[in-house]
Parts: structure tokens; sequence; C-alpha cells
């Protein structure tokens, strides 16, 4: 028995870490540090009395919820074991092998991961220096052999977003044949001026695939629910092509609940992006260069020295997620937890600024 060559190489997904014990704090996943919506523990409750049948095969219910929160026809709806099983079925059904995928890099691993598992080639196209995308780059890295685009707002891991007419700009110059996937898993987070209007973006720019979940912002990470907004046409393609029963009951039961709590959703968004910002500014006064976070999290561009700060982070008592060679990720959680973040970053940015001081940069 022979697997494909090419997954033999294909790099594993790296979760967030969990501390060994509770007191250490997860700020690693960008999860919200909130309980579920008690609609939404209710919903589950009152749901698992029948997890024993099957649940809707395409999620009809949800469907309708989906399209009325967002003002478009249930044909233009498709829902999925989260967003990442979307973009995997998006890329499997448009990919030849030999096909390529243009990407921001660094971006979410999966997006690279899953193109390379469908036999496609990824194209990562390096951030700006400031950790936002590169469209001029990412447009002139377009061939003849390109089949999808992968534009994220917010990016993951870096935060940074873009406004609506740099991507208008973008999407002008991208042939109609090419599918942009617009990742929008952190939109709720955006507070940039002139931020992208998705909806408004689907009559224009029939290439377009918006991505959506119900993980960070509804609180649901652990029941995997996406979805993705596109043109009739196409959605009823890749319908017949998704996974059956590919959303469990539990999870359509909880996301129809939360989509009923808009009012406790945006708080506890407020609260989330009040607290970004006040981490945010902390961090500059410290002397960190952050850019423009637009995420429930922030990127702190450490280098070659992420792994020795996450491990810093875990012994002070929270997790991160570092990026080898690259940068730390951390998400935005528990006051308590963001301050002792804070800590650890206000001893590295004077390690930072003193090459000389032990363990410093050289």
């Amino acid at each position: 028995m022979r697997l494909r060559k090419e997954l033999l190489d294909l790099p594993a997904h790296v979760p967030g870490a969990v501390g060994a014990t509770a007191a250490v704090f997860k700020l690693s996943a960008n999860e919200l540090p909130f309980p579920p919506l008690p609609a939404v523990i209710a919903a589950i409750h009152d749901a698992a009395e029948d997890v024993n049948r099957y649940p809707q095969v395409y999620g009809a219910r949800l469907l309708r919820a989906i399209a009325t929160h967002h003002g478009v026809v249930e044909d233009q709806v498709l829902i999925g074991n989260g967003a990442v099983a979307l973009a995997e079925l998006l890329i499997r059904s448009m990919c030849s092998p030999g096909d390529e995928v243009v990407h921001p890099w660094r971006c979410f691993e999966a997006y690279p991961a899953v193109a390379r598992a469908n036999g496609a080639v990824s194209v990562p196209v390096p951030l700006r220096a400031d950790g936002s995308h590169d469209l001029a780059a990412m447009a002139v890295a377009v061939t003849e052999r390109t089949r999808v685009i992968v534009v994220a707002a917010p990016a993951d891991p870096t935060g940074a977003s873009i406004t609506h007419t740099d991507l208008l700009a973008f999407l002008e110059v991208v042939p109609a044949d090419v599918m942009v996937i617009l990742d929008e898993s952190y939109v709720q987070f955006d507070r940039t001026d002139g931020r992208i209007d998705s909806r408004a973006l689907l009559p224009i720019h029939r290439n377009v695939v918006v991505l959506r979940t119900f993980s960070n912002a509804y609180g649901l990470a652990g029941l995997r629910i996406g979805y993705a907004l596109a043109r009739r046409r196409l959605v009823r393609v890749l319908r017949r092509v998704s996974t059956p029963f590919g959303v469990s009951e539990l999870g359509q039961v909880a996301a129809m609940a939360a989509l009923k709590q808009t009012a406790l959703v945006e708080s506890r968004v407020a609260e989330i992006v009040a607290e970004r910002d006040r981490v945010v500014a902390a961090l500059r006064d410290q002397g960190w260069d952050v850019g423009d976070p637009q995420g429930n999290f922030y990127w702190l561009p450490l280098g070659e020295r992420s792994s020795l700060f996450a491990r810093d982070t875990v012994q002070s008592g929270v997790t991160v997620r570092p990026f080898p060679g690259e940068g730390v990720r951390i998400s935005i959680g528990e006051p308590e937890a963001n301050d002792i973040a804070l800590a650890v970053a206000a001893r590295w940015v004077r390690r930072v600024m003193s090459p000389g001081e032990p363990g410093g940069f050289a």
C-alpha cells in the first residue's frame, strides 16, 4: 500500500498549546475566553436527545438562518465542518495536479497544506513589512496555472486587514476564472476604516467566495461550523461534492441559537476589541511595533527568538503560539492573562533593545 508521495512530507498542523495545569491561561488558539452563550448551551442540551439520528444532510434550517442573517438567498450558502473544511473543498474542486494556489505567507498553515495535499502547487507571496498582504505582488504571482487565490481579512497570524477599496482594485486585475477565497474568520473584530463589505462584492465579482466561521466571535470552536457565501451556481455544484452530513446536529442547532443572540455576541466582541486596544496600546508604550492588529490576537516579530519567548510565557503562566524563526501570535484572553503576556513582553523588549544584555539579540 502506497500513499501519494506528496503527502509524505506535508507538515502536520500545529495546534495551540495547552498548559500543563488549569492554572496556565491559554492564549495560543484565538479562542474566546467566555463560556458558550446560555441559549447555545440550552439548544445543545435539547438536541442531545436526538444524537442517535442523522443531522439534516445539507443543514437546510441553518442555511435559512445564515441567509437571513446576511441578506442573501439560501442557495448562496454552503455549510461545512469549519471554514478549513470548506477551503479544502474549494481547492479540491478547483485544482487539478500542477495547478497553483496563490496565498500570502505567512498565513493560516492549512492553505498551503491543503493545496499540496490535493496535488496543487502552493505559491507563497511574502507579507509586507507591516504584516499585511502585498496585493500587488500577489497579482503578479498569478499565472495561467493559477486556479485559486487566498485573501484573509483580518489575516492570521499578523492580524492585518484590508480596505474595501484596496480589495476592489485587486479583484479588477484578477482573471475572472480564478477563484478568490476571502477568509473572514475574524471579521467581527475588524475596526478598519473602510473595511471590506463582502456582501457587496458577491454580485459584482462572481469569482469571490467568502468564508466565515462560528469558531471565533460566536465561541463555538469545539463544534466546528463554518460556511461559505458564493454565487448560486457554484454552491449547487459544491454541495454535490461536499461531505454528506458534514456538520453535526449539535453544531447546527448551536449555530442557529447563536445567530439569534446578536446583541450578546456583539457585546462580547466589543469587550474583546476594547481589551485588544488596551493591550496593543501598552505594547506600543513598551516599544513594540505591532502593526494594526484587527483580529482577537496580535503578533510580535521575534524572529529566531520566538520559541524562547513562548517558553518564557509558559513559565510565567500563559501559552502562546510561536512560529519558529518568524514571530509569536498571542490571543486576547482574560485581562489577567493579557497582563501576564504584557509583563513578559516588557522584559523581552528590553532584551531586543539591548543587544549586549545576556540573552539579548546580537
